[in-house]
């Protein structure tokens, strides 16, 4: 079989990297890739925005399978196209992926379901948004309405910020047609969960659990990011959180899309927020998470292949999968002025000696080949995962990893996973089959 993954980051590396393992597997086409699915098969020059030519592909080549790793492409409609060609797709279709592409639609399903969430308030003047503002108590959170590259969400400690979040989006047009409505939302507190979810029609597996860490410097401080490192599993996931999952949020949330009309096929990623043993959804994202997927996937057993056919087919329930019971650990080394403007093209050295260790996993990101060299190309230049029987293990060896890396300029979190140390893993996450 002929694979088309789309996409150019450390997910679609992973996303690569995983596939490449399947004996069905022929050959694996990356749209546009980086250097490091140039290693495992074969970059098209090709944008994941370009529809029609992606389309042409796969009907020229024969693919037998794509898989979309960006959000963009799926909001814009890539899964219907396809879809209309007979060719196999794994992601939700448009408008099921407004989950993720309208955060007012998703609140509106959340509300309609009884999906436990953040109270929140939806304006599209700064002025209404502003009188609003003066009669909450702070901290809130200010969110644009669509896509903005995970960096369209703002913390504000007061009326002041928080104003100046939503004069942002409103009038000055930071994100565009994304940022034309805001919700500001109550703030909630507690650990965050990523899960991974693959969902089909009314039945769906967790794929896994992992922690997150947005903001770019250590304590949790400096702008959010799209993801500067994780673990997994979430060390804290048990049985009474995954029965919320399947009760409270799952079950309530597939029964409002259907009755929306819509039915998901695809990967689900909701957000959490775990405050004692209560969960809240933050939000929903319809693709694998970044850096998510890239601790996610080393921990799973066996051929990813046949569960994305089994989601495209609705029959989930006949597969099974394990997780490796280790703990796994993601470090992200970006390029200096992420998540602003960076100065790419910078040269990336020891990456030679890191394939050689033991259960080290370097994920290319902004990455590309060049005259035999490897060279920066982007924000998040690479994603260093490592496994290990504990969390401090998982980490160390992530980190001693990350030591031999080098390029010019280069940042990443020195307290990843820290604070994950010393509890025991427990991988409660895994291959449950429910329906809803």
């Amino acid at each position: 079989m002929k694979v088309l993954i789309v996409g150019g980051g450390g997910r679609e590396h992973a996303l690569a990297w995983k596939l490449q393992q399947s004996p069905e597997i022929d050959t694996i086409f990356c749209a546009p890739g980086n250097a490091g699915t140039e290693a495992l098969g074969q970059n098209v020059p090709l944008r994941p925005d370009d529809t029609h030519g992606l389309v042409e592909f796969a009907k020229k080549n024969k693919i037998g399978l794509t898989v979309v790793g960006p959000d963009d492409p799926l909001a814009g409609g890539l899964v219907d196209e396809f879809q209309k060609e007979k060719l196999r797709i794994f992601g939700p279709t448009k408008s099921a992926a407004r989950l993720e592409s309208s955060k007012v639609f998703a609140k509106q399903v959340m509300r309609c379901a009884s999906v436990p969430t953040a109270m929140a308030g939806v304006f599209e003047n700064s002025k209404k948004a502003c009188r609003f503002l003066e009669k909450l108590h702070y901290p809130i959170v200010v969110k644009a309405d669509g896509l903005a590259a995970g960096k369209g969400v703002v913390i504000a400690p007061d009326a002041a910020s928080a104003m100046e979040a939503v004069e942002d989006m409103l009038d000055r047009g930071r994100f565009g047609a994304a940022g034309s409505r805001v919700l500001i939302e109550e703030f909630l507190e507690g650990w965050e969960c990523s899960l991974h979810v693959l969902v089909a029609g009314e039945h769906y597996k967790l794929l896994g659990t992992a922690c997150d860490h947005k903001r770019l410097r250590e304590g949790n401080e400096g702008p959010n990011t799209g993801g500067m490192g994780a673990y997994s599993p979430a060390v804290a996931w048990n049985a009474e959180l995954e029965k919320q999952l399947h009760e409270k949020i799952m079950q309530p949330l597939l029964r409002g899309l259907h009755d929306e009309k819509i039915q998901f096929s695809g990967l689900l990623f909701p957000g959490l927020m775990i405050s004692g043993q209560t969960a809240r959804v933050l939000e929903f994202n319809c693709r694998f998470g970044d850096p998510e997927t890239q601790v996610i996937l080393p921990r799973l057993k066996g051929d990813l292949l046949p569960l994305l056919e089994a989601t495209i087919d609705g029959r989930l329930d006949e597969v099974k999968f394990e997780l490796d019971d280790r703990a796994a650990v993601t470090v992200v080394m970006a390029s200096a002025g992420y998540p602003g403007s960076v100065d790419a093209g910078k040269e990336i050295s020891g990456l030679e000696g890191c394939a050689q260790m033991k259960d080290v996993v370097v994920f290319h990101a902004g990455t590309r080949r060049e005259n035999g060299k490897t060279l920066s190309s982007g924000g998040r230049v690479l994603a260093v995962t490592a496994l290990g029987a504990t969390v401090a293990a998982a980490r160390a060896r992530a980190y001693e990893a990350v030591g031999q890396i080098r390029f010019e300029g280069c940042q990443y979190r020195r307290d990843i996973a820290l604070g994950a140390v010393g509890a025991k893993v427990e991988a409660t996450d895994g291959p449950a089959l429910f329906q809803r």
